[in-house]
């Protein structure tokens, strides 16, 4: 038997890890991890060694903490519980297999593919607002309404609809924060309304099925079963959330990787083709999510440590993707790099909770990014960008870049 936590001689880590941007986030997981396996909070423990995390995300003794957060802060009903309750990610067993199969039987790479020439357009439009003026914020003027259209596209909603799809987002989030708080209101009244809108979404894709994730849902049939209106709606505001928040601050943290990398900026321009590489690079060396929470359905040991049933864990996968032990130079972006036989990432999860939204995810990002990489020379800083709280989903909130811009209005004459 191990030691038990309480007595366990591991480090502490700050209550809000410092948002300084990627560097320090790094850095700190990498001297948790040189100090001790684990490391913890009042309120958390810390798995920090990859091999830890990879075992632990397929490990049926621990779930999604999703009522737990809303627990600790004194919500045990009400619209953000029932709602909660309801996500993909915080269910178990097979109430959770039977949803996700219906599920994954619509969220294909074939369904995904279709939107690629959409993508296409959607951040062509977004570069040819800015690509002149050789500068821009990219978190508002590249990032923010880019994942949005997709959303829309992927659920068949209206494209000038986006401006609430962003709002919803952000304020759902929040429903999984600490720091609820005076928020709850804004909270409750964003998932009234997005439950609304969704509900007669799905009643017009009843009448008028087209090409959409959303009318694949509906239609969806597996052994006689179907989704019911109520987990349609579930469904579609997991989508909406998951699918634009983490995307959009992704985006911003790829470029934010490669304005501070130019030599790998100036690969992928030379070869477009490199972009999956390019995604796959940048998520392991900074992700949008930098860790997966958990709670332990029963008491488990981990590097020697007793923790106990009903505790709050972080398998920290910004630490196991930079962990020397799996791969060589973690803390170097490299999109030639050669990786061991069956390395992977481990942004997107594993085991039954493993993110099903994250073939959308990667063709929005490769899409972008090999736009972007030919579109816009030079790629720099243009200043110093400010960074959100390390609460939960972590990114710029504002990346000032700059890039070659192409000439205007210039005349060239012959002697």
């Amino acid at each position: 038997m191990g030691i038990a936590l309480v007595d366990a001689d591991i480090p502490l880590v700050p209550l809000e890890r410092e948002s300084g941007g990627p560097l320090p986030l790094i850095q700190l997981s990498n001297e948790l991890r040189t100090r001790a396996p684990l490391a913890r909070s009042p309120f958390v423990v810390y798995v920090l060694q990859r091999d830890d995390v990879a075992r632990l995300l397929h490990d049926p003794r621990l779930r999604g903490p999703g009522l737990d957060i809303l627990r600790l802060q004194g919500i045990t009903d009400g619209i953000m519980y029932d709602a909660t309750a309801e996500v993909l990610l915080f269910m178990e067993g097979p109430d959770h297999h039977r949803l996700r199969s219906l599920v994954a039987r619509t969220f294909t790479a074939k369904a995904i593919d279709r939107l690629r020439p959409m993508m296409r357009a959607s951040f062509n439009e977004r570069v040819d607002e800015v690509a002149s003026a050789g500068r821009c914020d990219a978190v508002t003027d590249l990032c923010e309404r880019y994942p949005i259209d997709v959303i829309c596209a992927l659920l068949g909603a209206p494209a000038d609809d986006w401006p609430l799809f962003s709002k919803w987002a952000e304020g759902i989030l929040r429903s999984i924060s600490f720091d609820i708080g005076d928020h709850r209101p804004y909270i409750e009244q964003c998932m009234t309304e997005i439950s609304e809108y969704i509900g007669e979404l799905v009643e017009r894709k009843r009448r008028e099925p087209g090409e959409d994730v959303l009318s694949d849902l509906i239609a969806v049939e597996e052994q006689g079963d179907r989704l019911t209106p109520k987990e349609l709606r579930a469904v579609a505001r997991v989508i909406l959330v998951a699918g634009s928040d983490t995307t959009r601050n992704q985006l911003a943290l790829s470029l934010h990787t490669f304005a501070t990398n130019p030599d790998q900026w100036q690969l992928l321009r030379a070869d477009p083709s490199l972009a999956p590489r390019a995604v796959e690079e940048t998520m392991r060396y900074i992700a949008a999510t930098g860790g997966l929470a958990r709670v332990t359905l029963e008491d488990i040991e981990v590097a020697g440590v007793v923790i106990p049933t009903g505790t709050m864990v972080v398998l920290d996968t910004v630490s196991a993707n930079h962990d020397p032990s799996a791969i060589d130079r973690p803390d170097v972006v490299d999109l030639t790099r050669d990786l061991p036989p069956g390395y992977r990432h481990l942004t997107f999860g594993g085991g039954v909770h493993y993110c099903l939204g994250a073939s959308l995810a990667r063709a929005e990002l490769q899409e972008a990014l090999a736009i972007g990489a030919v579109r816009m020379p030079d790629l720099a800083l243009d200043g110093t960008p400010t960074w959100k709280p390390n609460m939960g989903i972590f990114g710029p909130a504002s990346l000032p870049l700059r890039w070659t811009a192409p000439a205007v209005g210039l005349i060239e004459t012959s002697g």
